[in-house]
């Protein structure tokens, strides 16, 4: 029987990539993005390869579109056996000076959280009963090094924040889940990518990116659950 994976953010990047990865691998992948329309030369892209996926509106910031998405999932596809929490923004640097943590201003935040942090929380409490019913699932949250406790640095302390606290959503729901079925559900660290987040300046490539996303999301019955990872690797929170 053929699993499903859902991955927000899929418009580009690691996304992107990960859905086409996915799908390759036999999976029907469910892409969720703000503008779907936008998007249609990847999709179409996709599709020529004969992959099964399908673009779905979602904007991980608006709670009524969480509803409507989760609602869509439920009624219409039904089940879930992988969610990638991938979408996320890096904002600290809109604002001048804003990478201190003297001239974060609140509003940058809160904008932050809302994506990289209550997004991912909501999705999870929506779709892991789907998992429960059926005695298996993979949630992967995509995190960030910047978000180790264990080695937290000076600056963007919006971005380092809300991936702190997204480690915090993984640790909180996997220790929910322990004991109940086959679901293992883990943060990943894809690395300094490039992408248009990471920018050119980063050391990795997309393909080095999306392989640790891929180890979660395809992780055996037994394997490790409330973890932080960097290919396959465990990292300190």
């Amino acid at each position: 029987m053929k699993r499903t994976a859902i991955v927000t953010g899929a418009n580009r990047g690691l996304g992107y990539a990960t859905s086409e990865a996915l799908a390759h691998r036999g999976y029907k992948v469910i892409m969720a993005m703000r503008h779907p329309e936008a998007a249609q030369v990847q999709l179409n892209e996709l599709k020529r390869k004969d992959l099964d996926v399908v673009p779905l509106k979602l904007d991980v910031a608006d709670e009524r579109s969480i509803e409507a998405f989760c609602q869509h999932v439920i009624q219409n596809i039904g089940a879930v056996d992988v969610l990638i929490n991938n979408a996320g923004i890096f904002i600290d640097t809109r604002g001048i000076g804003e990478a201190s943590v003297f001239k974060t201003k609140a509003s940058t935040i809160k904008e932050t959280f809302a994506t990289n942090t209550l997004g991912p929380f909501l999705l999870i409490q929506k779709l892991l009963p789907l998992m429960l019913d059926a005695g298996y699932g993979r949630v992967v949250n995509v995190s960030s090094g910047m978000g180790q406790l264990s080695e937290m640095g000076e600056g963007h302390p919006a971005y380092r924040i809300s991936k702190t606290a997204l480690n915090a959503v993984t640790k909180v729901f996997a220790l929910e889940v322990q004991g109940k079925g086959d679901i293992l559900i883990n943060s990943v660290c894809p690395g300094w990518v490039k992408t248009a987040m990471g920018g050119e300046g980063a050391t990795r490539s997309l393909q080095e990116g999306i392989q640790g996303i891929l180890w979660a999301a395809t992780l055996p019955q037994g394997g490790p659950n409330g973890g932080f990872f960097r290919d396959g690797k465990p990292l300190q929170w």
